[in-house]
């Protein structure tokens, strides 16, 4: 039986990045993806519509209440007929309107209507994008489950710097054929959740160990996996405590935030969080410290480089897994390697008393330390799963969907 063609329903917004659309939508013809658009009007002062569907060789939509003239394609069929819908560029304003459930074109309506899941590229300003406005509708949209792809930082149309470019379309496409690889289906409302009345405590980030006033020891962790399973455990239901170091990152909606910096702070407020049902230990704790931070800055002699004394910090997720009182039911760590993954998480799962480890390698191209994907191998006493590449995001809601089904068999 032949593989049924993969659909995709691209809203183009009203942006510059628009005239990427173009070039998204000759790349996913080249994988053989049909591709129907939707153009709103604003999207329609940058690009033309003669342009997209010479490329797509299919009518542009743009009316909400256009009579239709080809098989009956309404907006609820139109909705429905696609396996991914992908928004490029998401604009501020599109975004909003989704957050908020506005249906006053036929893209708004679109997105409401639509029982697939949606991917968004968002383009706009820096400004835009970092307006509180922006952050918290982008955490309902996240809350909801919309998957986001970008955006990048750069130079920008208007001369400003900074985060706000829409995403190249090599990336949108890599997106695209991730989240066309799995269920596209969006559950019926009314969400279930399988996490009530359950207390989960997570950390995420790096923890930074001071040298001088100056200086500091950290790592690049961007605490984008440890937020994401904050707020997928959240979504799911729990009462959530965030203990994480410094990150560029909002708070995650819903959740109970602790800001810590070193890895004496962030064992202090955990234990300060237990006890808790869940422990995920998601963080990149220093395993170091300095013995003595200098008061000041340390100053070059002009000689020789300072000697570094070192000291070792208290393991955080052994520290809890290995508690006799107030132990939570499951402890799950992380474990990023550069070699051997599963050997070497194997033995932090059973040094660290845990009950499941998420193990994943580091190095060049991973993903791993500020990117949006990546690529874990699940152990457990019992056994192992080893999952393909997918988005943090998508990783977190699985791990929380793993987490919720262990705990029903107790």
């Amino acid at each position: 039986m032949p593989i049924p063609q993969k659909r995709v329903l691209l809203i183009i917004g009203g942006g510059i990045a628009a005239y990427k659309s173009l070039e998204l939508i000759r790349r996913l013809r080249e994988e053989d993806i049909f591709v129907r658009a939707v153009m709103t009007a604003a999207a329609q002062r940058f690009i033309t519509k003669l342009s997209v569907e010479s490329l797509t060789q299919n009518r542009v939509h743009d009316d909400l209440f256009a009579p239709t003239d080809d098989s009956g394609m309404g907006h609820i069929e139109l909705s429905r007929d696609a396996d991914l819908a992908v928004i490029a560029p998401a604009t501020a304003d599109l975004l909003a309107k989704m957050a908020q459930g506005l249906a006053n074109d036929l893209a708004s309506t679109l997105m409401l209507a639509t029982d697939k899941k949606i991917l968004a590229a968002p383009a706009m300003n820096i400004r835009m994008w970092l307006h509180p406005a922006t952050q918290r509708n982008l955490n309902l949209l996240r809350d909801d489950g919309v998957a986001f792809v970008g955006p990048e930082a750069g130079e920008m149309a208007c001369g400003e710097f900074g985060p706000g470019r829409m995403s190249e379309p090599p990336a949108i496409l890599t997106a695209i054929k991730q989240l066309l690889q799995g269920d596209t289906k969006l559950p019926l409302p009314g969400r279930l959740l399988p996490l009530k009345g359950r207390r989960v405590v997570v950390t995420s980030g790096p923890t930074i160990e001071p040298l001088d006033e100056v200086r500091f020891i950290s790592n690049r962790s961007s605490g984008k996996q440890g937020h994401a399973i904050a707020a997928a455990a959240a979504a799911a239901g729990a009462d959530v405590a965030l203990v994480t170091g410094p990150v560029a990152l909002p708070d995650p909606s819903g959740v109970r935030t602790v800001h810590v910096e070193t890895a004496r702070e962030m064992l202090d407020q955990v234990e300060a969080a237990l006890p808790a049902d869940i422990f995920i230990a998601v963080a990149a704790v220093a395993d170091w410290r300095p013995a003595m931070a200098v008061a000041g800055k340390i100053k070059k002699n002009g000689k020789s480089a300072p000697a570094l004394d070192l000291v070792e910090n208290s393991d955080i997720l052994a520290a809890v897994g290995r508690r006799d009182k107030d132990r939570p039911v499951l402890v799950i760590g992380f474990a990023a390697e550069s070699e051997n993954a599963e050997k070497h998480a194997r033995g932090k799962l059973r040094a660290k008393n845990c009950d499941m480890i998420v193990a994943n390698e580091i190095g060049k191209g991973t993903g791993v330390f500020g990117g949006e994907m990546n690529k874990v191998l699940l152990l457990t006493p019992k056994g192992g799963e080893r999952w393909p590449p997918m988005s943090k995001r998508e990783v977190a809601e699985r791990l929380i969907r793993k987490i919720a089904a262990t705990l029903g068999s107790l």
